[in-house]
């Protein structure tokens, strides 16, 4: 078993850790960072920044897959009924680009548009652009 990386992550974060890194630290004891990075599509390096807090960037992608993958989280969505919430992110990054020739990539390029979560993103990333 892994280092007690909930008492790294607490020293980084500091009690009580959101809910989210918690979940987290103890994916990674039970396994390993790299298992647990492939499982969220991010780097070791990247799941090791989060776990200390000296991730450069905006954690909110990180936590939003977390907690899809971990917390059970999910997202209501226009195209299907509830989708676990690192898909919806997913299926939100493809939709920035039409792709006329897949008939689901279509199919979902509509619907997040319509969507109120791609909507919010959407403008949170222009937001951060200026």
């Amino acid at each position: 078993m892994s280092a007690d990386l909930t008492a790294t992550a607490e020293a980084a974060w500091g009690k009580p850790l959101p809910d989210w890194v918690q979940a987290l630290a103890l994916a990674c004891m039970r396994t390993s960072q790299t298992a647990v990075s492939r499982q969220i599509g991010r780097s070791p390096a990247v799941i090791s920044n989060v776990l200390r807090n000296s991730y450069a960037a905006d954690t909110a992608r990180i936590e939003e897959r977390v907690r899809g993958v971990f917390l059970d989280g999910k997202v209501l969505c226009p195209a299907w009924t509830e989708i676990p919430a690192q898909d919806c992110q997913d299926w939100r990054d493809k939709a920035r680009v039409f792709v006329p020739g897949n008939p689901l990539r279509r199919q979902m390029y509509h619907a997040c548009r319509s969507c109120p979560v791609f909507l919010k993103t959407a403008s949170a990333a222009k937001e951060g652009e200026q």
